[in-house]
């Protein structure tokens, strides 16, 4: 009996007007991993994370979370349907996502920010959301920065409520969208650490990064994308490893200045 992945790809077609960002896309991302996707500026990684949060519709084939189906299934596997919009928000609660930009609301505090969708979203009482949610900010130990808000806080900071916030809402997966682009180097290594910790707990994780040596160190799969196409995948002993793919080296000679050279 195989088992079933966390997230399915198959067939994943993306297309803005003429211009196509996805071509094909195929991938499995295994529960309880980390999935990294690499490539270069334009290469689609980002729009592909976008389609497996749903915040975008692909344009052909079908994605599955957890084995169910979400949103279209356009690929010769599946049949053509729309789901009820009740059965896609079942299917996206299982998600979390952190964006390259914190998205925070700036008249809330940290605690406000992490507790408003246990309010709106599960209906829990503002004694239990703000429980809750200073639970989360304790795992990205920002718990004495509760009642701080976005603008006194640093980027890095915001960024780990920002994950909190996901975390509350107990997703079974987590998406990263170049969480630590906006970050210096000091800062990021702040927002690299929680997601380290995150990673051994279990969590299934699918980070669109630049750092590659996080994505050598913390990754149990690598997905190179470029042009719109999945060019490389492995364990990242497999994908970085000499000798290896042209593209890969074109790469990495652009971001090894990274801190990656004595992890690849």
């Amino acid at each position: 009996m195989s088992i079933v992945p966390a997230i399915r790809v198959r067939g994943v077609v993306k297309r803005f007007a003429d211009l196509e960002v996805l071509s094909g896309i195929d991938l499995d991302v295994p529960r309880g991993h980390v999935t990294c996707l690499l490539g270069p500026s334009g290469s689609g990684k980002s729009t592909l994370l976008r389609c497996v949060a749903f915040l975008e519709e692909t344009s052909d084939g079908f994605i599955e979370i957890d084995g169910e189906p979400l949103g279209y299934g356009l690929g010769p596997d599946a049949k053509r349907m729309r789901l009820a919009a009740s059965s896609i928000r079942a299917v996206r609660s299982k998600i979390g996502m952190v964006f390259q930009q914190f998205n925070l609301w700036p008249h809330m505090t940290a605690l406000g920010n992490v507790a408003e969708a246990l309010v709106t979203v599960r209906r829990l009482s503002r004694r239990q959301a703000n429980e809750q949610a200073m639970a989360q900010l304790e795992k990205v130990g920002l718990s004495q920065r509760a009642s701080h808000y976005p603008g006194e806080l640093s980027g890095g900071q915001q960024q780990r409520v920002a994950i909190a916030r996901a975390l509350a809402l107990e997703p079974r997966i987590m998406l990263f969208d170049e969480p630590t682009s906006s970050l210096d180097p000091e800062l990021t290594g702040e927002v690299l650490n929680v997601m380290r910790s995150l990673a051994e707990t279990g969590m299934t994780m699918l980070v669109v990064t630049h750092e590659i040596g996080f994505a050598a160190s913390v990754a149990t799969k690598i997905v190179f994308l470029d042009h719109g196409r999945l060019l490389v995948e492995g364990a990242p002993g497999d994908v970085f490893s000499k000798p290896r793919h042209p593209r890969i080296d074109q790469f990495l000679d652009t971001y090894l200045d990274r801190g990656a050279a004595g992890l690849i």
